[in-house]
C-alpha cells in the first residue's frame, strides 16, 4: 500500500490576506494604457502608481504612512519639473529596472527596441544595446549582482546578456512556444524563471539553465487565461509570485533544487480582477506579524495592500523567514561598475524592525502608596509649600522654561508662515 509523503517546507501554509478598507487607497484612475506592466511601484515609504493622462507619463506618489500634514499657508502644487530629463529613446518607454548593487544606474527598455543603461546622476548614458533584439522588448532582469541581464522579445527568444561586454553570452529560441508575451526573472541559484503562452494559448511556467538552455529545468501548464503573468521573485525564501493581468488571484510557488524544481504553494483569490501590482521590498514589511510578502493590488479606481504572512505560534524574531535582505546602501558607484567590477548587494537584518507584542513587553507594578504604613511620632498634612524649598525651586523654573519656549515657539511659527506667504505671493507675481 503506497503512502504519499507530504513535502516539508516552512512555506507551505503562507497565508494571503487583504488589508482592511481604511487601509486601501481610494479614488486613483489607473491607467488604461495597453502595455503589459505592473503599472505600479512601492518601497518601504512610498507608493507610486501610473494614472491615467492624456498623453500618458503621469503618475501619482503616496506616502505609505497615510499621515498627512497640509498646513493652511502652503499652495498645493504638482510637480512639472523633472530633476534631470533622460533623452535616448525613439519611441514610448516601457521598461525601466535600478540596478541592484550600483548608484544611479537606471536601465530602460521600449518600443525602439533599444536598451540604454544611463547614470541618473549625471544625466549621461554608459551603454546602449542597440542591436540585440530585432523587435519589442517584453521584459528585462538584472541578476543578484546586476552582472547580466535576462531579456524577453516579441520574437520568442530569451536572452542572457552581458551589457558592459554588449554580448548574447546564452539564448532560447522559443522558451515558451506561444506568441504571446513572456517574462523572464534571475532567480537566487542563477536559474531563469519564465512565464508564457503554449502553442495552444495555454499559460505556462517555466524553469531554465543558462549554461544548458537545450532542456528546460522544470515545464507547467497552468490554465487557458488570457492574461500576461507578472512574475515577482522573492530571493530570500525563493518564493515567486504569480500575478496575472486581469486576474482575480495571486499564485505562488516553491523554488527549491528538488523535483520537480518548482512546488506549488497556494493561491490567494479575491473577487476584483486586478490592473497591475506592486511588491514591497523586504525590509518595509511587518516582521513582528511574520509577514513575507506584501503587493499592492490595483483596481479600477483604488489601490488594496495585499498582506502574505506564515503563521508561528511565537512572539519571537523568526530567523528562518527573515536572513539578511538587500539594503538601500549600493555596493558599488556607476564608475566602478563601467569598469568591470561587480559586487553583491549590502546586506542589512532586520531584527531591528522587530517590535514585541504588546502582552509581552516588561510591565512594572507600582507599590500602591496608600499600603505604606505611616511612620512612627505625630502625623500632620503636608502641603505643596511644606515640600523642600530645592523642589519648589526646581518646579517653578522648569514652569518658566516650558512658558518660554512655548512663547518663542509661537513667534517663531509666526514668522515662518508669514515668510512663506511672501515667497509664495513673489512666485505667483512671477508666473
Amino acid at each position: 500500500m503506497s503512502r504519499r509523503v507530504v513535502r516539508q517546507s516552512k512555506f507551505r501554509h503562507v497565508f494571503g490576506q487583504a488589508a482592511k478598507a481604511d487601509q486601501a487607497y481610494e479614488d486613483i484612475r489607473v491607467s488604461k494604457v495597453t502595455w503589459d506592466s505592473s503599472f505600479c511601484a512601492v518601497n518601504p515609504k512610498f507608493l507610486a502608481i501610473i494614472v491615467e493622462a492624456g498623453g500618458g507619463g503621469a503618475f501619482i506618489v503616496l506616502p505609505l504612512a497615510k499621515v498627512w500634514q497640509i498646513p493652511d499657508y502652503t499652495p498645493m502644487r504638482n510637480i512639472t519639473e523633472p530633476i534631470i530629463t533622460l533623452e535616448g529613446h525613439s519611441k514610448r518607454v516601457g521598461i525601466l529596472s535600478w540596478h541592484p548593487t550600483a548608484r544611479n544606474v537606471l536601465l530602460s527598455a521600449g518600443g525602439d527596441n533599444v536598451i540604454i543603461i544611463w547614470n541618473v546622476g549625471t544625466g549621461e548614458v554608459l551603454l546602449s544595446l542597440d542591436d540585440m533584439h530585432p523587435d519589442v522588448i517584453h521584459s528585462v532582469c538584472w541578476n543578484s549582482n546586476g552582472s547580466l541581464l535576462a531579456t524577453t522579445c516579441k520574437d520568442k527568444t530569451l536572452r542572457i546578456i552581458d551589457p558592459r561586454k554588449g554580448q548574447v553570452v546564452a539564448e532560447r529560441f522559443a522558451a515558451h512556444e506561444g506568441m504571446r508575451p513572456m517574462r523572464a526573472v534571475f532567480t537566487r541559484q542563477g536559474h531563469i524563471f519564465t512565464t508564457g503562452f503554449t502553442r495552444m494559448s495555454q499559460r505556462e511556467l517555466g524553469l531554465w539553465d543558462p549554461n544548458n538552455f537545450e532542456e528546460p529545468v522544470a515545464l507547467q501548464e497552468m490554465d487557458t487565461s488570457n492574461g500576461v503573468l507578472l512574475p515577482f521573485y522573492d530571493p530570500d525564501s525563493s518564493i515567486v509570485y504569480l500575478c496575472g493581468k486581469g486576474d482575480s488571484s495571486i499564485r505562488y510557488f516553491e523554488i527549491t533544487d528538488e523535483p520537480p524544481f518548482v512546488h506549488y504553494l497556494n493561491t490567494f483569490s479575491s473577487k476584483e480582477p486586478q490592473r497591475g501590482m506592486g511588491f514591497m521590498p523586504k525590509r518595509g514589511l511587518d516582521v513582528s506579524k511574520c509577514e513575507i510578502a506584501r503587493f499592492y493590488k490595483l483596481h479600477e479606481r483604488k489601490c488594496e495592500p495585499i498582506i502574505m504572512t506564515v503563521p508561528r505560534k511565537s512572539d519571537l524574531f523568526q530567523d528562518d523567514l527573515y536572513p539578511d535582505t538587500p539594503g538601500p546602501e549600493p555596493a558599488l558607484e556607476a564608475d566602478e561598475w563601467l569598469s568591470g567590477q561587480d559586487a553583491e548587494p549590502v546586506l542589512i537584518s532586520l531584527r531591528d524592525g522587530y517590535v514585541p507584542p504588546k502582552h509581552r513587553e516588561l510591565r512594572v507594578t507600582k507599590r500602591n502608596i496608600l499600603d505604606v504604613r505611616p511612620p512612627s511620632g505625630p502625623r500632620r498634612s503636608q502641603s505643596a509649600s511644606d515640600a523642600p524649598l530645592s523642589q519648589q525651586h526646581t518646579l517653578e523654573t522648569l514652569l518658566e522654561e516650558i512658558k518660554a519656549l512655548r512663547e518663542r515657539v509661537q513667534a517663531q511659527e509666526q514668522r515662518i508662515t508669514a515668510l512663506e506667504n511672501m515667497l509664495c505671493e513673489l512666485v505667483d507675481g512671477t508666473d
